[in-house]
């Protein structure tokens, strides 16, 4: 029985999840999902997941280690092919910030040059595409797949690609591999009022305290029903986006009524007991949706890109606090709801899908791919010395790596420090930097808006 080896090449624990499970979702219906090694690398930077994370995360890998940029090139050159002839891994999935899998595109192309076997590698985003849409889809040209989690994303991720003359035979639609849970079957007892916090959205404090205090005002107009605030990390930790200002340090100012809690955990699980999803625009709402939960985006702080809540326009699902306080309960669109990849397949959707197949076609383009006589040619990324001299250097610099992917001089290389004081610095380094993030800037910010 053929075993298929898959790598992830992760910067945060969002990431992690979804590069882990979009892997075991591309190879397990074509060789079984115990027929799947695993290796995990976690890019080493400001977001880098915790112990804790990791296990709320809940995804398990074969192997798991902390890597810089440059190690992991080295990891993938020293595989290199095996007596026969086999690649060491089938599939890579590269699930980074934009940045990240620009520069590791370049370091792979210049790690495989000459290599007559390489892994088939897969890029995506996490969530929902609101912003740098152009930019972010350029940074991930070059990979094998582009994976879009819904039709309408494909469509735009195609116009853009082939709006700038590169090749766009890469996109391949898929769906969010973590959507799942049972459909919702009615009102728990106690009605259970979730909002789904987000680490930079939004920003400002006051708009932050805005949201809190409504929560709190709707969980004391309603004290039969519980309200949780669902918070993604704990203070001191990162996630894919920084949080200058937790909701927890927020919390602790303002006297919350007894029916509202603050809880950590997987999304899923809260999900199970929740007869309200209220979010601005975090992709738990996709989930909710998926599972036919009722699901608020939020309009107090108004419409705008730089929430993301635009993105649901046409949803339904847009209202504001004082509409909730009221007993309103949305009704998505259902045309709106299957172009998101969500909900396919449920008993009244229009998508004429199931979420079951979403990942078909991406499986059997991987297979394709696998199979291709002579092995796979060299990654070609949009992005070249000659197509973007001034902005190519500097990402790749960012990774310590030259404009034709080498590693610079003087290049991290984690490997050749002893162990223990390599743990230490990076604590310390971590550390400081969090400290600066949640502490110094927000001051700094706030001494220059005097």
């Amino acid at each position: 029985m053929k075993v298929r080896r898959v790598a992830v090449l992760a910067d945060s624990d969002t990431r992690w999840k979804w590069g882990a499970l979009t892997a075991k979702r591309l190879v397990s219906a074509e060789s079984g999902a115990s027929d799947i090694h695993l290796d995990g690398y976690l890019l080493r930077g400001r977001a880098t997941p915790t112990a804790r994370q990791l296990t709320e995360v809940g995804v398990r890998a074969d192997s798991l280690r902390e890597v810089t940029a440059v190690e992991f090139l080295h990891a993938m050159d020293t595989a290199g092919e095996d007596a026969g002839g086999a690649r060491p891994y089938d599939v890579l999935v590269l699930a980074l910030v934009g940045g990240g899998v620009q520069a590791m595109l370049h370091g792979l192309r210049r790690v495989w040059q000459g290599s007559e076997r390489r892994p088939v590698v897969v890029t995506g985003y996490v969530g929902v595409v609101y912003e740098k849409l152009a930019d972010g889809l350029l940074l991930r040209h070059g990979a094998d797949l582009v994976l879009a989690n819904s039709r309408q994303d494909a469509d735009r991720f195609r116009a853009v690609y082939e709006g700038v003359g590169a090749d766009a035979s890469a996109v391949t639609e898929v769906a969010l591999p973590f959507l799942g849970g049972a459909t919702y079957q009615g009102e728990n007892k106690p009605y259970t009022v979730v909002f789904a916090a987000q680490p930079s959205v939004p920003e400002r404090r006051e708009e932050r305290t805005y949201l809190l205090d409504r929560l709190v005002r709707h969980a004391r107009l309603h004290p039969d029903r519980e309200v949780l605030l669902k918070l993604r990390s704990k203070p001191g930790e990162h996630t894919t986006h920084i949080e200058e200002l937790p909701y927890q340090k927020l919390a602790q100012k303002t006297g919350l009524p007894p029916n509202l809690r603050l809880v950590y955990g997987h999304m899923g699980e809260v999900l199970d007991r929740t007869d309200l999803l209220v979010t601005v625009s975090s992709t738990a709402a996709l989930e909710a949706l998926h599972r036919r939960i009722p699901t608020v985006i939020l309009t107090d702080l108004g419409v705008r890109e730089v929430l993301g809540n635009h993105h649901f326009v046409g949803s339904g699902c847009l209202a504001s606090w004082d509409q909730l306080d009221a007993g309103h309960r949305p009704v998505p669109d259902e045309e709106w709801v299957a172009r998101q990849g969500v909900a396919t397949g449920g008993p009244s959707s229009s998508g004429g899908g199931s979420y079951a197949t979403a990942f078909d076609t991406a499986r059997a383009r991987v297979t394709e791919l696998l199979a291709a006589p002579g092995g796979l040619p060299p990654l070609t990324p949009y992005y070249t010395p000659a197509t973007a001299p001034g902005y190519l250097p500097g990402i790749l610099a960012r990774h310590h790596l030259g404009p034709d992917g080498t590693p610079l001089p003087g290049a991290p290389a984690g490997d050749k420090e002893p162990g223990a004081v390599r743990q230490i610095v990076r604590r310390a380094a971590r550390g400081a930097y969090r400290h600066g993030v949640q502490r110094v800037a927000p001051v700094i910010r706030r001494m220059g808006e005097l």
